[in-house]
């Protein structure tokens, strides 16, 4: 099973959707061996603490704990974002992993110019990915596409709206 390394705000993402019939982050957990720094599940606590559908999402992904690994790395000082994008940088590049994990859309340049060997994924890629192995019908990604974006205010991201036609175009 191929490494992947989200950081907080994709299982966020993944996990205000969990526990419906489509269940990206089940999908996700068990698709890939997911591994993840102290410092992602420290910022998954800080969320869950708000009564909102953030928290929400991060209490849903406390709750399947078992199924991520968790791996101590070395933060680099010189990484401008907080530790635990900082951290999980680190630790794909450590891991070597597949994948990246990460929906911080104002710093997609600078995570990906930050990994060495690693593909950067957000969640509506992510959700393309699981169309094309059929592990989701188009159909089903746009619901969960518009349950994420309503969930984390990206209806209106023009990233996410040429994701979301390109599900609609088939």
């Amino acid at each position: 099973m191929a490494t992947a390394v989200p950081d907080s705000s994709a299982l966020v993402s993944l996990g205000v959707v969990a526990g419906s019939d489509l269940d990206p982050l089940s999908l996700f957990l068990d698709t890939y061996d997911v591994v993840v720094p102290p410092e992602v599940v420290g910022e998954l606590r800080d969320v869950a603490s708000y009564d909102d559908d953030h928290g929400q999402g991060a209490r849903r992904v406390l709750d399947r704990r078992d199924a991520l690994t968790t791996r101590a790395v070395a933060l680099d000082s010189a990484f401008p974002l907080d530790e635990g994008e900082n951290a999980a940088v680190s630790l794909a590049n450590d891991t070597d992993a597949a994948l990246f994990l990460c929906d911080e859309f104002n710093q997609l340049g600078l995570i990906h110019a930050s990994l060495a060997d690693t593909r950067l994924v957000t969640t509506p890629t992510l959700l393309s990915m699981l169309v094309h192995n059929d592990q989701l019908s188009p159909t089903a990604a746009v619901a969960l596409l518009d349950d994420i974006s309503t969930a984390r205010s990206w209806s209106e991201h023009s990233y996410v709206q040429r994701v979301r036609s390109r599900f609609e175009q088939g």
